[in-house]
């Protein structure tokens, strides 16, 4: 990839990218010859020099050792993870959802965090960790509004949404909670801030019915793909993996009801849950 200029200052990412390429520049390696000795191309380690991707932790280590640098790269990345407020397994998938020009999301049982409404959060978060503080919960209320601003923003990406009817008939924090989240679904439909399709029962099974995924794609970057489950998630970037999750979102996608006969569907167990 060919390297751009980046102000350090913009963001940790972008700092950690001009110290990556400052110090392969002076070991007078290529990005190529850089990312033989790490075990990655050579695009990758581009896409880390021009802040469009952070190294995993584990990435970095070997960065330090390839490029004799003391350990630095893994304490900067070690910083940018503590930074962040989301859980562990989720801060990079955070930090490439933000970067994302289109996000399509499959999800079984729980309705994706960026459609989710305050009090959908809170009971769901409540429920998961019955000994959490007041002060816990709310904090990860907080978080997951912040990660909802994507959808306000100048530039929002693409949201399309499969969500397996069980979403739909679970009802997290009783009816009026679930009321309130269902209307709040349609709402994002109808003002065209995601394309939601519901995945009904009789359709039977398909290929993603084993966990939650999100495909993300980017103008500049290859698609990356993010399973979660309970309390882990996993990244997936290798060009074959991706492209089969694509695949079965694309078969999911063929099988689910239309929008239009979506949206009447969640209108429909919206109005079953009035008071």
């Amino acid at each position: 990839m060919r390297p751009k200029d980046l102000n350090p200052w913009d963001s940790p990412r972008a700092f950690y990218g001009t110290e990556l390429r400052r110090k392969r520049e002076e070991a007078g390696l290529s990005q190529e010859e850089l990312g033989a000795l790490v075990f990655c191309s050579g695009t990758y380690i581009g896409l880390m020099e021009s802040a469009t991707r952070r190294p995993t932790k584990e990435m970095a280590k070997l960065l330090d050792a390839a490029l004799h640098t003391d350990g630095i790269l893994t304490r900067m990345c070690e910083a940018m993870e503590q930074a962040s407020q989301h859980a562990e397994y989720f801060r990079l998938a955070a930090e490439l959802e933000a970067m994302a020009s289109a996000i399509c999301e499959y999800a079984p049982m729980i309705v994706p965090g960026l459609l989710q409404t305050p009090a959908y959060t809170r009971a769901l978060t409540r429920a998961g960790r019955p000994f959490a503080s007041d002060e816990d919960v709310e904090r990860n209320v907080s978080t997951r509004r912040e990660r909802a601003k994507l959808l306000d923003g100048p530039t929002p990406p693409e949201l399309w949404c499969i969500l397996h009817e069980a979403v739909l008939r679970i009802p997290v924090g009783g009816a009026e909670v679930m009321h309130e989240q269902l209307a709040h679904i349609c709402k994002l439909v109808e003002s065209g801030a995601a394309v939601v399709q519901v995945l009904p029962f009789n359709a039977g099974p398909l290929p993603l019915m084993h966990a939650s995924v999100k495909v993300m794609t980017f103008t500049d970057a290859p698609p990356v793909i993010y399973l979660e489950a309970a309390h882990s998630g996993q990244l997936l970037d290798t060009p074959a993996l991706a492209a089969s999750y694509i695949k079965a979102y694309d078969l999911a996608r063929a099988v689910a009801l239309s929008p239009t006969a979506s949206l009447a569907m969640i209108q429909a167990a919206m109005e079953d849950l009035a008071p």
